[in-house]
């Protein structure tokens, strides 16, 4: 794991009052069920209420006090209630996880309109929902700590998932320009989460308009890496925090050269698919809440381990690469 400088940390919280989105499956599974044995009380959002009700329960094994609220965090009204839902119940909220993220995989022209505008209203919008929600909160208790997970995608665009790529950039974005403006506060803090691809039901859950069986790239983070760094956001907040062994040199490679690596990332890609097994066309839970609720995604097996150390030293030595590309060549004399 790596992080950008410190800012400063916030006071203490003695059982913060947490909400988090997306809290159902996967990550945010792993995240509530972290946060309960760290002793936080938490507001639990999702758009099915049965997913939320199961991991309420978990969460309350360990005594955590836990509020259910049903949103779409595309719908403000939805989440300016959670807001005051949370508010209510527990007097105030001292962190607010945007955690909700949708994808598609498939070429952009094969993936309907609908499918895009809806990734870029829960990735991108669904994120400025909640910041909208309870900036105006922590502007007033002078503290408070924002997190955005956006993952590595802010960095490096994929293909075949366009309005995905388009959704995250934004969303770095829209985190920048937002901790600026709440510079002036010393306690409120906005902090980014860039994870690499991360072991969850996310590939199953998404949609597909490939016509292929889909299979994440190796090396995978188990989502209870990136629930722990939650928790430890919480207690010591940075700006930004990348987790998963090929994150920089990811990052690296395409600050150096971002066409190479879009172009390698997609020949990648088309390969893979033209060899995977055929499958049927589906939305997945664009529409219509997740109907499998556990966190992990079943991807990782005994290779794992070889697998994320090759894919580091794959990437480092593309950065090396695109390094010596770059440099420049002396001058031929005539």
């Amino acid at each position: 794991m790596s992080s950008s400088p410190s800012a400063p940390v916030n006071r203490p919280v003695a059982q913060p009052v947490i909400v988090l989105t997306g809290a159902s499956s996967g990550i945010g599974r792993a995240g509530a069920l972290a946060f309960a044995r760290d002793g936080a009380q938490l507001v639990l959002a999702a758009r099915g209420r049965e997913g939320l009700e199961g991991i309420a329960a978990e969460c309350r094994q360990f005594g955590a006090e836990v509020l259910v609220v049903p949103t779409d965090v595309t719908d403000a009204t939805m989440v300016q209630a959670l807001a005051e839902a949370a508010i209510g119940r527990f007097g105030h909220i001292d962190v607010w996880i945007n955690n909700v993220g949708v994808g598609a995989v498939g070429r952009f022209e094969d993936t309907p309109a609908q499918a895009h505008r809806r990734i870029i209203e829960t990735n991108l919008i669904g994120h400025m929902n909640g910041a909208h929600a309870v900036v105006p909160h922590f502007r007033a208790r002078k503290q408070g700590t924002l997190i955005n997970m956006i993952s590595l995608g802010g960095w490096t665009p994929s293909p075949f998932a366009t309005a995905y790529t388009a959704s995250k950039f934004g969303l770095r974005g829209f985190t920048e320009a937002l901790r600026a403006e709440l510079g002036d506060l010393p306690d409120v803090h906005v902090c980014a989460v860039y994870p690499t691809f991360v072991d969850t039901p996310g590939f199953t859950h998404g949609a597909n308009y490939t016509g292929k069986h889909l299979k994440p790239p190796s090396p995978l983070v188990d989502p209870r890496e990136v629930a722990l760094l939650f928790v430890d956001l919480v207690h010591n907040p940075r700006p930004t925090v990348s987790i998963g062994a090929v994150a920089w040199p990811a990052r690296l490679a395409h600050a150096l050269a971002p066409d190479l690596v879009a172009s390698t990332t997609y020949g990648l890609m088309d390969r893979s698919l033209a060899h995977a097994d055929p499958a049927a066309v589906s939305a997945g839970n664009l529409f219509a809440p997740t109907q499998g609720h556990a966190i992990d995604g079943g991807y990782r097996d005994a290779r794992h381990a070889a697998a994320r150390k090759l894919g580091a030293y794959a990437l480092g030595a593309l950065a090396l690469v695109v390094l010596a590309a770059l440099r420049p060549r002396p001058r031929r004399l005539a």
